[in-house]
């Protein structure tokens, strides 16, 4: 099994980007995570990380045929980026949408996410720990299905 996990514009600035909101550790943390995850899991983990809207939506089209499900947090493209819906939707691959902070209670222009329309499953709000839960679900979902 292998899971594409991408993360959209700034969370490459994780620790240093309003740690009030999205905690104190960096990036290189949640990639940590996220890749321990997988491996006690038995998942081949691909990470990708870009501030370009076009970038993610080419990983996510190179993706078919290559990976079994996506772990996704479009960060601000969640709320603009109907390519990336498109994407999504275009590959047919289970996603699962992920974002650290609670989008639900933040600013009116975050209370739309377009990618996860296309999206099995939504964490927010639990930090890192959504990403791993994204993981753990994704891998349910596909060896039920």
């Amino acid at each position: 099994m292998k899971f594409l996990i991408i993360n959209g514009p700034n969370l490459n600035l994780l620790g240093l980007r309003e740690p009030d909101i999205y905690g104190k550790q960096d990036y290189a943390a949640l990639c940590a995570l996220c890749r321990a995850t997988c491996a006690e899991n038995g998942i081949e983990a691909e990470l990708f990380q870009s501030n370009h809207e076009g970038a993610i939506v080419d990983a996510i089209q190179q993706a078919y045929g290559k990976v079994d499900g996506i772990v996704i947090n479009p960060a601000a493209y969640t709320h603009t980026s109907i390519a990336i819906l498109d994407a999504l939707k275009a590959v047919g691959l289970p996603a699962v949408e992920v974002h650290i902070s609670d989008v639900s209670q933040r600013e009116d222009f975050r209370q739309i996410s377009y990618a996860g329309k296309a999206c099995i499953k939504t964490y927010m709000g639990l930090g890192f720990e959504g990403y791993r839960q994204a993981i753990l679900y994704l891998k349910d979902y596909l060896e039920k299905k």
